[in-house]
């Protein structure tokens, strides 16, 4: 089962708290994937979706908000072993223009698709909240947090995608758009904007598997950065070390290391004696012992004096 699934698989089980609430809802899955007709002369209202679970939300909520019994039916389809598609109908043009009416719903006979009369239904935080949630069931998705964060709502049209992103944007969520073949999709990226929604839309266990997963994420990125990061280093203490002994094994073979100054001698010797030490075990092995940046500054001063060996030799040749 995707991550979507479960989410939408928790929404249909919250019920809205009073008429309005339930109108809000109905309103949203209407206004996101509704399609308008006309069959035989009568009036067509439909709904189609691959979870079963935001179809039959969808009945009930058409059932108990307007007491229809008559000219309600579920259609199933199959498109393959795994994929079902299910599609709610409303018929008759008396029933149709009673529910478009009662959500707030204008238009929708054509690719448009269908537009609010006015925002009366969503003019508070819990009728609010009930549309995102409906406009999540009928045409949202989020992506499995495990891969990668995004979270979208496929819009019918440019509008439709202005209107629910200005929703969104007055609990503090900002939302992108953008156009894909015949949609508008509005869409968050952002982890805490997707944490953020889940918990709008009433789906707390959704939430929790989603922060479970950020954490363990954020931790093992955490890590990953460090190991990156502590491998970098070994690999230039390394490379740094290895150019050490080359430049003074080259005095050694060349001028000999009686040819340095005692301090720059002692310090050749102790590098030849333990090639795989530490700066700082270096220093403490040099009499008197001397720092970090005291030992970097001697094996600079032998590095200088190969190179310039290296280039009388290059001179002379």
């Amino acid at each position: 089962m995707s991550f979507s699934s479960e989410v939408k698989d928790e929404l249909v089980r919250v019920w809205p708290s009073g008429r309005n609430q339930m109108l809000a809802e109905l309103s949203a899955m209407i206004f996101m994937a509704g399609r308008r007709s006309r069959e035989e002369g009568r009036e067509v209202l439909s709904l189609t979706s691959e979870h079963s679970g935001t179809v039959r939300k969808y009945f009930t909520l058409l059932r108990k908000a307007y007491n229809i019994g008559t000219g309600l039916s579920v259609k199933k389809r199959s498109a393959g072993k795994r994929i079902h598609t299910y599609t709610v109908i409303l018929r008759g043009t008396d029933a149709v223009e009673q529910v478009l009416a009662g959500c707030k719903l204008q238009g929708g006979q054509d690719e448009s698709g269908f537009s609010l009369s006015g925002k009366r239904l969503i003019y508070d935080d819990g009728s609010r909240r009930s549309f995102l949630r409906g406009a999540f069931l009928a045409a949202g998705s989020v992506s499995d947090p495990e891969k990668f964060y995004h979270l979208e709502f496929v819009c019918q049209s440019l509008p439709a995608a202005e209107f629910l992103q200005d929703l969104i944007s007055s609990f503090g969520e900002e939302g992108g758009i953008v156009a894909r073949k015949n949609s508008q999709i509005l869409y968050f990226k952002g982890s805490d904007e997707i944490v953020e929604l889940l918990g709008l839309m009433d789906a707390p266990k959704a939430l929790m598997l989603f922060e479970n997963i950020r954490i363990v994420k954020d931790m093992r990125n955490s890590v990953n950065r460090k190991v990156n990061c502590e491998t970098a280093n070994i690999s230039k203490t390394v490379s740094a070390a290895v150019k050490q002994l080359g430049d003074i094994e080259y005095i050694r073979d060349t001028e000999g290391l009686g040819s340095l100054p005692a301090n720059l001698r002692e310090m050749a010797e102790i590098r030849l004696r333990y090639p795989e030490a530490p700066l700082r075990e270096l220093g403490s092995r040099l009499n008197p012992q001397v720092g970090k940046s005291g030992v970097n500054h001697r094996l600079r001063k032998l590095s200088e004096y190969a190179e310039q060996l290296r280039g009388d030799r290059n001179t002379d040749g």
